[in-house]
């Protein structure tokens, strides 16, 4: 019996963050802005199943490259000296599997036409952003049409309502 597929999202950060034309590029807005990303692929891996793996770009600060589990999802920040499309480049080929696909986030199209030539898939951010807005929606009229029906007065009787009333207003 053949092994399942994984799927693996690499995600470029900053990439993904940049976006946003609104987005300030100083410490304080760039720290909400991972959170909010790393919150909205949490929730993204929750409905597609996805593993993902953000990477963001730390080239320039001094120390060993970073990773941990937020919210499950791998945050990856670079080390010193690599830049994050080094980063994703080498977790295509560490990843690389016939038993596993490989998406990466970017828009950087250099660093598609290189993951693509190593047998990954590519979306652009824009298309990931499209993505997360659309799942969000669905997650929300879900949540909207299931808290409809689960109040327990849609499922009493005619009858039990009556007498529960009676019993609130003690007649």
């Amino acid at each position: 019996m053949p092994k399942a597929t994984e799927s693996y999202l690499i995600v470029d950060g900053y990439n993904v963050i940049g976006v946003n034309k609104q987005t300030r590029w100083n410490a304080e807005e760039l720290a909400n802005a991972r959170q909010r990303l790393i919150r909205d692929l949490s929730e993204y891996q929750s409905m597609t199943g996805q593993k993902v793996l953000v990477v963001f770009d730390a080239h320039r600060s001094t120390g060993a490259q970073v990773t941990t589990e937020l919210e499950q999802v791998t945050v990856i920040y670079t080390k010193h000296g690599e830049t994050a499309d080094e980063c994703i480049e080498r977790l295509v080929r560490d990843y690389k599997s016939p038993h596993r696909s490989i998406y990466v986030a970017t828009s950087d199209y250099l660093e598609q036409k290189l993951i693509f030539g190593q047998g990954a898939y590519r979306i652009s951010s824009r298309e990931l952003i499209e993505d997360i807005k659309s799942m969000k929606g669905k997650i929300t009229k879900r949540m909207t049409k299931n808290s409809k029906k689960n109040l327990l007065v849609d499922r009493l009787s005619a009858d039990m309502k009556k007498k529960l009333e009676n019993w609130r207003r003690k007649k």
